[in-house]
């Protein structure tokens, strides 16, 4: 029971606040311009379940739980998510007997002004309403790898030099080698380890052309990325980690399930060597403990300044060798401080890498290089990945999967289809165009652009829920 609910308000958090955020997003430029908001729904869409008014707008949680909605007066056409119809706006102004004291009817009379009416105000006006909310999801993606930077820094990358090749992996079989410095991978000259990470995630098994410099010579290799398939998505992995220097090798944590905690080993104690190698960073430990593949294991140890040897073994868990130790995440993941302008280029940099994979992931489909059912989550997905990475690393992991989700967000929102804000804003250029020709847009025709836009919309979440479920029976 406790699983569910940490699951239910990992799901809450993560989609509620992507959500309202682009809402209010809505709400805050019609508030800046004056425009009144009728309804802000915080949750769900269709009928009022219960909720509260502050001035002249009902902030509300609604029955249909699917998103949420900003109302603004006299744009009737979302009254289909309340379940009602949508009016062109003299019905609307005549149902509400709606004016201004100018037309010489008393001011009395009118219970809002036109001056409040959204449909009445200028196209550039609807135009920042309608980019409010993707600008919103684009300010919270920035901001959370932002403040993440100044507070803990940001994560050093190392240059891209070889500091351990798996053995029988992807890097061995192409030739590299430990202490080899790439200096060409996949087309681009001195790439960072994360680029050439991307890189292999979006081409497994595809060959790649790499350039390494060893003892002063360059060599031509291709490296294929070995291909791993979880939950039915793939991605390929290079087999090599980055040299990342010197550090105190620290145990910070032990398995119980595993050798180590049996065998004398204690959080501490500082690991020197093993099988007689001296090790000086983690990545050569768990290489030495890896390829030892369950034969006995000699760990050299200095614990409070006393050298101790302690002999253990690998047990395999997880599919990997291990001992049973954990390490100083700090030392896993170093940060260095930066100040806002590095902050700033960081946060930037996380939102273009993000970008940058997602258009090449669905670029690949575009020419069949990558299926459909591999690349795109729907609400199924994304509420596996939340859920999983809850339970994995807890409601500070949720961090990054609300910055690429709200960056999503935003980015979908400005598709030019009908129900989006990019839809609404082509709209609004449709209706621009026409007014040179003193024509406007009827009622029927806005009626039948809101209902295709309709039935894309829901096309695509059927096809991406339908991907979703198809991966459960997919190894």
């Amino acid at each position: 029971m406790t699983d569910f609910l940490i699951a239910i308000l990992a799901i809450l958090f993560v989609l509620g606040v992507a959500i309202n955020i682009h809402e209010f997003g809505h709400f805050a430029v019609a508030k800046l311009f004056g425009m009144r908001v009728e309804a802000y729904s915080f949750f769900g869409l269709g009928p009022r379940l219960f909720g509260f008014k502050i001035g002249n707008t009902d902030y509300r949680i609604s029955a249909i739980p699917l998103g949420a909605y900003v109302k603004l007066y006299g744009d009737d056409e979302t009254s289909p998510l309340e379940g009602g119809k949508s009016k062109d706006l003299e019905t609307f102004l005549d149902e509400r007997n709606i004016g201004s004291a100018e037309e010489g009817k008393g001011a009395a009379a009118y219970e809002v002004p036109k001056s409040e009416l959204y449909e009445l105000r200028p196209r550039w006006q609807k135009f920042f309403v309608m980019l409010g909310g993707p600008f919103m999801n684009f300010v919270l993606s920035l901001s959370i790898p932002f403040i993440v930077a100044l507070t803990s820094g940001v994560p050093i990358n190392p240059a891209p030099i070889v500091g351990a090749v798996e053995a029988n992996g992807a890097a061995a079989a192409a030739g590299v080698k430990a202490g080899d410095r790439v200096v060409s991978f996949h087309g681009i000259d001195n790439p960072s380890w994360d680029r050439m990470t991307d890189d292999a995630i979006l081409n497994p098994d595809k060959a790649l052309p790499m350039t390494i410099e060893r003892d002063g010579q360059r060599l031509d290799l291709t490296i294929t990325p070995t291909k791993v398939t979880q939950s039915g998505q793939s991605a390929g992995f290079l087999d090599m980690d980055a040299d990342v220097g010197s550090e105190p090798v620290v145990v910070s944590g032990l398995d119980n399930e595993l050798p180590a905690s049996k065998d004398g080993i204690l959080i501490g104690d500082w690991i020197k060597a093993v099988n007689d190698q001296n090790v000086n960073n983690v990545q050569a430990v768990k290489r030495l403990i890896k390829e030892s593949e369950g034969t006995p294991v000699k760990l050299s140890i200095d614990r409070n300044g006393q050298p101790l040897t302690i002999s253990t073994h690998a047990g395999q868990k997880g599919g990997e060798w291990r001992v049973g130790v954990a390490f100083d995440p700090t030392l896993l993941n170093r940060r260095e401080k930066v100040g806002v302008g590095a902050a700033a280029a960081f946060a930037l940099d996380q939102n273009l890498r993000i970008l940058r994979m997602t258009g090449s992931a669905l670029g690949q489909v575009g020419t069949g290089e990558r299926s459909a059912r591999d690349t795109v989550s729907g609400p199924i997905g994304i509420i596996q990945v939340i859920v999983a990475t809850v339970f994995a690393s807890g409601f500070a992991g949720l961090v990054a999967i609300l910055m690429a989700i709200s960056l999503s967000l935003g980015v979908m929102n400005l598709l030019p289809i009908p129900m989006l804000d990019g839809g609404q804003i082509m709209v609004l250029g449709v209706e621009k165009v026409l007014s040179w020709f003193d024509k406007t847009l009827s009622m029927a025709a806005r009626e039948r652009i809101q209902l295709t836009g309709l039935a894309i919309v829901l096309l695509l979440v059927v096809t991406v829920s339908f991907f979703d479920i198809s991966r459960f029976f997919v190894k």
